[in-house]
């Protein structure tokens, strides 16, 4: 089932400002919210969408790559229910959105006073040939990050006892003022690691070799950056991890050239088949296609194969393939052929003589150099 549009899940437009965008965001949570419509599957989805479409909106990063790219921008695995997030994910990374609504009900209290850690992100580019990007391809990496260890016992924070959070009461002529930051010690978990299998670290996460299947969509160029959500390094005490960046890298092919979603071969073809004619074939990116060399082709004739070049990235159709056709002139004849070009020389039918459209070409290949 398509994913609907993040703009259209927030009821906003392109071009708001990043306070819209959570406004937005806070109105659809608090209509949707749990608390609110217990036991009502419906309210809890859009909950969970308006929280995927937030997700997105308010990373610049992630925004950037979905205004140019849609949904492939993110990645095959993008949004929460790719990365395998919950409630409590949603809680942690946006509760401090709902402000004080809900802080006695089941969600916004027992979830909003940790703060979970999230992991760091991974990033690796993966090379494409041509052929995988005018189909899709279904790509499988070996990734060296961080994962939970198993075995690790935790014990409480002894600096904020377990609630993740300092409190401070300074005293000013204003009266008593309270602040509360993060806890250092613990970066907010509430917890420290008691007891450790060997190899982990402080925080229980130890290396590991994974192999990850990414769905890289048609269409995609060079540069352009997928997420897959939640296949970055683990989060430390058992937090939220992080996401893996896709850097796309196209190979260069060894005939055609791209541009965008069209694609441009260079033809070249000798002098009798540009005088008299011939059918000629050309590579695509599917395969061969044949084309018809009229008679009388002048070089630098510029011929249209519809629908032969990529597919559009979130769109419909394909690109087109252009062939630049270039008349080859040979460097060393025989003495039969010279003896036959020497008899064609004077005909009238070898005279130079461009027409309208040859005037035009050569003029703007003049002043292109002038």
């Amino acid at each position: 089932m398509d994913k609907r549009d993040y703009y259209e899940v927030l009821g906003i437009s392109k071009g708001v400002s990043e306070a819209e965008i959570k406004k937005a965001y806070r109105k659809m949570a608090l209509k949707y919210h749990p608390d609110k419509n217990p036991g009502d599957t419906k309210a809890e989805e859009k909950f969970k969408e308006a929280a995927e479409a937030y997700e997105v909106l308010s990373d610049p990063d992630k925004k950037a790559r979905y205004d140019q790219y849609g949904h492939a921008g993110l990645g095959g695995n993008a949004g929460f229910e790719g990365g395998g997030m919950n409630m409590d994910d949603i809680f942690s990374q946006f509760g401090d959105i709902f402000g004080g609504a809900f802080s006695g009900g089941s969600f916004g209290g027992s979830r909003g006073r940790q703060h979970v850690v999230r992991g760091t992100n991974l990033r690796v580019k993966i090379k494409l040939t041509l052929e995988e990007i005018a189909e899709g391809v279904t790509k499988k990496i070996k990734v060296n990050k961080l994962v939970n260890a198993e075995g690790v016992t935790y014990k409480t924070c002894a600096t904020c006892n377990g609630t993740g959070k300092i409190t401070r009461v300074a005293q000013t002529f204003l009266g008593a003022m309270q602040t509360q930051s993060i806890c250092t010690t613990c970066q907010g978990a509430g917890k420290m690691i008691d007891q450790k299998p060997a190899g982990a670290d402080n925080q229980g996460l130890k290396r590991k070799e994974e192999v990850i299947e990414i769905e890289i969509p048609a269409g995609v160029e060079e540069g352009m950056q997928l997420n897959v959500s939640g296949k970055g390094n683990a989060g430390p005490f058992n937090g939220i991890p992080g996401d893996l960046i896709v850097v796309i890298e196209e190979q260069q092919h060894e005939e055609l050239r791209r541009d965008g979603e069209n694609l441009h071969y260079e033809a070249f073809v000798n002098f009798v088949d540009a005088v008299l004619g011939e059918t000629i074939e050309v590579p695509t990116v599917t395969g061969k296609a044949k084309i018809k060399i009229e008679p009388g082709t002048q070089s630098g004739k510029m011929l249209r194969l519809k629908g032969k070049g990529l597919p559009v990235l979130q769109g419909y159709g394909h690109g087109d393939l252009f062939v630049h056709i270039h008349v080859w002139t040979p460097k060393k004849v025989s003495k039969e052929e010279k003896e036959m070009l020497e008899k064609l020389r004077s005909s009238e039918n070898f005279k130079p003589n461009p027409g309208q459209n040859e005037r035009r070409f050569f003029q703007k290949m003049k002043n292109m150099f002038q």
